[in-house]
């Protein structure tokens, strides 16, 4: 598969809706995009890898980050396409409405964040070694990068590639976006699926900030 990635091509990460992001994302939409059981199982995850008082990215932010409410963070920053959502969401302490497929290079300065997660968005970045490389810049040493997937998407915002693959797959693409990087350690992916077959489907693809 490894091989078979390394010879992507621009035509796989262009979409159905090559039409401009911000006209797309305008609408609120003020809805989680996994199930309640969905829900459930990555706030659990995220609560054994984010420790306390940690300063966090939600990158591709929306109006709910999925963070356990009894754990106190330092600050949590998202970053998203439309600022209703973000308003609408009362874990972030800072807010910042960035296109990545205009600009993939993140506003924040080297070594910002402790953690940084991207919540079933992955499959719509049209750049994404400049967006992985841009991850590993702002966070700190050992910090850990959560990439969340489940079987929903916009398809016609959704990159080619993603449309061509399995689950299985869609994990080896994301360790290829860590991989491709050079700012992580190896990636891990892992079925968390809280009810499989009754309840969508979830997996995490995870890799921490390296310390070159």
């Amino acid at each position: 598969m490894s091989e078979k990635l390394d010879k992507l091509r621009p035509e796989h990460f262009r979409r159905l809706d090559e039409g401009d992001d911000a006209d797309f994302y305008k609408q609120p939409r003020l809805v989680t995009h996994i199930d309640d059981p969905a829900c459930s199982a990555l706030n659990d995850y995220f609560r054994t890898q984010f420790p306390a008082n940690s300063e966090l990215l939600d990158l591709m932010s929306s109006c709910v980050s999925h963070l356990p409410w009894d754990m106190t963070y330092k600050n949590i920053t998202g970053l998203g396409m439309n600022e209703v959502e973000l308003n609408e969401n009362p874990q972030l302490t800072k807010r910042v409405v960035h296109n990545l497929s205009k600009n993939p290079t993140l506003p924040f300065a080297n070594h910002s964040f402790d953690g940084c997660m991207i919540t079933v968005s992955v499959q719509y970045i049209i750049h994404p070694i400049k967006v992985f490389t841009e991850i590993a810049r702002v966070l700190r040493p050992g910090a850990a990068c959560i990439v969340s997937f489940s079987n929903r998407c916009f398809p016609t915002k959704a990159v080619a590639i993603w449309h061509h693959l399995d689950d299985q797959n869609h994990g080896k693409l994301v360790e290829y976006y860590f991989e491709k990087s050079n700012g992580f350690d190896k990636p891990e992916t892992h079925n968390i699926s809280p009810n499989p077959g009754q309840s969508d489907p979830l997996f995490i693809v995870q890799a921490r900030a390296s310390f070159l």
